[in-house]
């Protein structure tokens, strides 16, 4: 079985694809879905997000870390996380989660939102899932790699290795090494360009939320893709 993490989203994918997004859109949509939400719609654009305005829609994204105007809430998981969505529909679109869930669905047979905090729980879907390879994507930030997604690579690897034996590509040694150089999750996610983008703009509560590890046992999984998106289901 071969375990694969692109730094960034590159190529395709023919088996099952863990997409990483940790700040924030993968962590946030799986809590969308812990507090009730039916399904998470991940569009590719703004645009197609706010044409699905209407009863029992939820609008959520961001541009920058910040909420989008004319959107009902931005990208936040521990703002999501003491609100009810039950029987509702969360539509997102992000920066950079979205678009890197678009590439993985273009050609990837499964594919699965992970993050920290759900990280063994996501791992022991993509094994259950895969056939011949899974692929971690990491979605990083405007173009470039990113701390805080490839150490989360290398939690997600660390699992998969205790689950079975793998062929790692060089993506999947980097993520491991940065894995095994830094213990603290806090400080990967903190110390990233995206951490400590939302510092800046006062969430840096979030990024503590998120540093969590395995706390959640609810993971997203592409259900139907569809004109109105990508939708995902637990």
């Amino acid at each position: 079985m071969k375990l694969r993490v692109d730094l960034l989203p590159y190529g395709s994918y023919s088996d099952t694809v863990l997409v990483v997004d940790v700040l924030r859109a993968t962590t946030t949509a799986a809590v969308f879905l812990e507090q009730g939400a039916s399904e998470v719609r991940f569009t590719a654009s703004l645009e197609a997000a706010l044409e699905q305005r209407g009863e029992g829609i939820v609008l959520a994204g961001e541009r920058g870390g910040l909420p989008i105007p004319d959107f009902d809430l931005g990208n936040s998981p521990l703002e999501a996380s003491g609100l009810n969505f039950t029987g509702r529909t969360v539509v997102m679109n992000t920066t950079n989660g979205t678009t890197a869930a678009h590439a993985a669905a273009a050609s990837g047979k499964h594919v699965i939102l992970a993050s920290l905090r759900n990280a063994h729980a996501a791992a022991r879907r993509a094994r259950s899932l895969a056939v011949e390879e899974i692929a971690i994507v990491c979605a990083g930030r405007e173009g470039r790699s990113g701390l805080d997604d490839v150490y989360t690579a290398g939690v997600l690897c660390e699992y998969l290795l205790a689950m079975g034996e793998w062929t790692l590509d060089d993506g999947a040694r980097i993520a491991l090494t940065v894995r095994r150089q830094v213990g603290d999750p806090l400080e990967p996610l903190a110390g990233s360009a995206a951490g400590e983008s939302l510092e800046r703009v006062g969430l840096g509560q979030d990024v503590q939320f998120c540093a969590r590890i395995s706390e959640s046992t609810v993971v997203p999984v592409l259900a139907e893709h569809s004109e109105l998106g990508l939708i995902f289901r637990s």
